[in-house]
């Protein structure tokens, strides 16, 4: 299997793991996008957290080797599964986190653009290479750059196809937060399990108002917050946070 998956304290761990640089092939796709929908769907789950179990490398981009005499048709079917993935990722109604260490570039480090907070080690390099083979990035990723960090800043880091230290991606909006890199997984774990204690009817709405409202008018946005929240304000979870609340306990959640 080039993809890892374990479950502690109900935060899900999805690893790359096809050493030594993982690499991507049409194998590993499929099972990327298969572990992410079963991960989604376990109801053991409810934070999952993209990472690599190789060491030194979380994703070093697709195997070029898949690409050699590929065509336009060819390509579509190649980019059609990986925007699979992404859907899957935008439309997941818990929490996604990634665990960055290491060499970071190409489709892995795309699919974490999907997620809604970027963890890095403090070594960490992350780049977007594929000008230097006369391609652009194809999972979703100029139209997610653009709205993460900005046209400018998109434009010019995919131009330039280099490496960024992850000092530097931190400044720009492209990670959420620094971490030693050997505390990164338990860092990483800590705040999962944080998460993963809170109304799971909450969490899926924020995801759903940020990451799909944010891409509409902000009229349309307003009308799509409005009715997200007259239909929590119908769940258990509203009504249970409101009586844990008052009555001074913990509140019991209730589970899909």
């Amino acid at each position: 299997m080039t993809v890892r998956f374990t479950v502690v304290n109900h935060v899900g761990w999805l690893e790359f793991n096809r050493p030594p640089v993982n690499a991507f092939t049409h194998e590993m796709v499929e099972e990327t996008c298969s572990g992410i929908a079963a991960a989604l769907a376990d109801p053991a789950v409810h934070v999952l957290v993209l990472a690599s179990a190789v060491e030194g490398y979380f994703s070093a981009g697709a195997d070029l080797n898949v690409f050699k005499g590929m065509t336009g048709e060819g390509m579509r079917r190649w980019a059609e599964r990986c925007h699979g993935i992404v859907r899957g990722l935008r439309e997941s109604p818990k929490p996604l986190l990634a665990a960055i260490h290491g060499t970071a570039v190409g489709g892995g480090l795309e699919m974490t653009l999907h997620c809604d907070l970027r963890f890095a080690a403090a070594d960490a390099r992350l780049g977007q290479p594929e000008v230097r083979i006369g391609f652009i990035p194809p999972i979703a990723t100029t139209q997610a750059l653009v709205r993460l960090i900005g046209r400018p800043r998109a434009i010019r880091y995919l131009y330039d196809g280099g490496m960024v230290p992850a000092a530097e991606a931190l400044q720009w909006g492209l990670i959420d937060e620094l971490v030693e890199p050997a505390s990164l997984r338990g860092r990483v774990q800590a705040y999962g399990e944080e998460l993963a204690g809170r109304s799971p009817a909450a969490l899926a709405a924020i995801r759903r108002t940020v990451t799909l409202g944010g891409g509409m008018t902000f009229e349309e946005g307003r009308a799509f917050e409005l009715e997200t929240v007259v239909a929590l304000a119908d769940s258990s979870d509203f009504a249970e946070g409101v009586d844990a609340f008052l009555a001074k306990r913990p509140p019991v959640w209730r589970r899909p």
